[in-house]
């Protein structure tokens, strides 16, 4: 008689049976919880393939539905690393495993996703810019330098830019934006880290960044972001789409500029959270532990709370009578594009809504 055992992996419970190593099984797994959008599908195809397993992976309306066929050791094995070695952006809070017959399947594929009568499945918030978007993101020699809408599986924006469930280019706002030859390889390659990342795009065929004036009329530029830094560098207030919200921006070093934001918000005494560019910027303002660097350079970019430095170059009416400072570090690429380009130490980024009103998106 063969053996039942069952293992816990991210608090789930799998059941297993020893014994039958050799013999041709099939499972079918549908896995829920935060799985689209995070790079899980070429996790679970890499996972797959490397085994030699045979089958399929598709997106749902619940989530996503794997079925794997090979030797009742080796599924085994894939089933209990399935949870253990997800992507980090994935949250796995349920997977259910039956058996199927097994079939002629001689590899594994990821197929098209299905629709369901009842959406069930999460998707990720919106995630900042990850290391390697941004050593692209400045490099001269990359084909995205400079590009204010880089992105790939590990960062981006996810729940802004849905429309639907499944969560496919399709069912986005990116489906408006028909990916060139290059951007479509990488988005069909499972090997590659922009495989099925719905906003990807580039410079040739993604959205571009433009410069209005407040009347909302388009400013002729040729850098917008450099534009921006330049009108930000004279004291002029700029709001700067972010992902869904504005954000009203000014120059934390200028004091009146600051002063006339805060006109501007009706807001008299309450701070005022600052953006800046790097770490090495944080530590030229602030006091700067290991916990709260940590928490600074997270995938959610908060606002950090951070005792201000005697003499830091910050106006004082960023934070009046204060001796902390909000700071958060970029969460876009456009964001990290712009106090680059006015050599910035730290801007203002305020909601562009009125008070007590929802955030300004249009």
């Amino acid at each position: 008689m063969a053996d039942v055992v069952r293992a816990t992996a991210q608090n789930l419970t799998i059941t297993f049976v020893r014994g039958l190593e050799d013999m041709e099984v099939r499972r079918q797994i549908e896995v829920s919880g935060i799985v689209q959008g995070v790079g899980f599908r070429p996790y679970v195809f890499r996972l797959a393939s490397r085994r030699r397993l045979n089958g399929t992976i598709c997106n749902t309306s619940a989530g996503v539905t794997i079925e794997v066929q090979g030797p009742a050791e080796t599924v085994q094995d894939f089933v209990e690393r399935l949870p253990a070695e997800a992507p980090s952006l994935a949250r796995i809070t349920s997977l259910a495993i039956r058996e199927l017959p097994c079939n002629g399947d001689q590899d594994f594929r990821i197929v098209h996703s299905q629709d369901g009568k009842e959406v069930r499945t999460l998707i990720s918030p919106d995630v900042a810019i990850c290391p390697d978007c941004l050593r692209e993101l400045f490099d001269p020699k990359d084909r995205r330098h400079g590009y204010p809408f880089i992105n790939c599986t590990n960062c981006g924006p996810r729940f802004t830019i849905v429309r639907d469930i499944p969560y496919d280019r399709p069912r986005t706002s990116m489906a408006a934006f028909p990916m060139c030859p290059t951007c479509l390889a990488e988005y069909e390659d499972p090997y590659d880290r922009r495989f099925h990342a719905q906003p990807n795009a580039c410079w040739q065929c993604g959205p571009q960044v433009q410069l209005w004036d407040k009347s909302g009329g388009l400013i002729p530029c040729r850098d917008p972001i450099a534009e921006a830094a330049s009108a930000l560098q004279s004291g002029l207030i700029v709001a700067v789409k972010g992902l869904g919200v504005f954000h009203l921006a000014a120059d934390a070093s200028n004091p009146a500029a600051v002063a006339l934001l805060r006109e501007r918000k009706r807001r008299v005494e309450k701070p005022f959270a600052v953006m800046v560019p790097d770490l090495e910027a944080v530590r030229e303002l602030c006091e700067l532990d290991l916990p709260a660097q940590n928490v600074l350079e997270s995938i959610q970019r908060p606002i950090v709370l951070l005792a201000k430095k005697a003499g830091a170059p910050i106006a004082e009416e960023v934070a009046p009578f204060n001796r902390y400072l909000g700071v958060c570090l970029p969460s876009t690429p456009a964001h990290c594009l712009l106090p680059r380009a006015g050599h910035f130490r730290a801007l203002v980024m305020t909601s562009g809504n009125r008070r007590q009103e929802p955030s300004a998106i249009d």
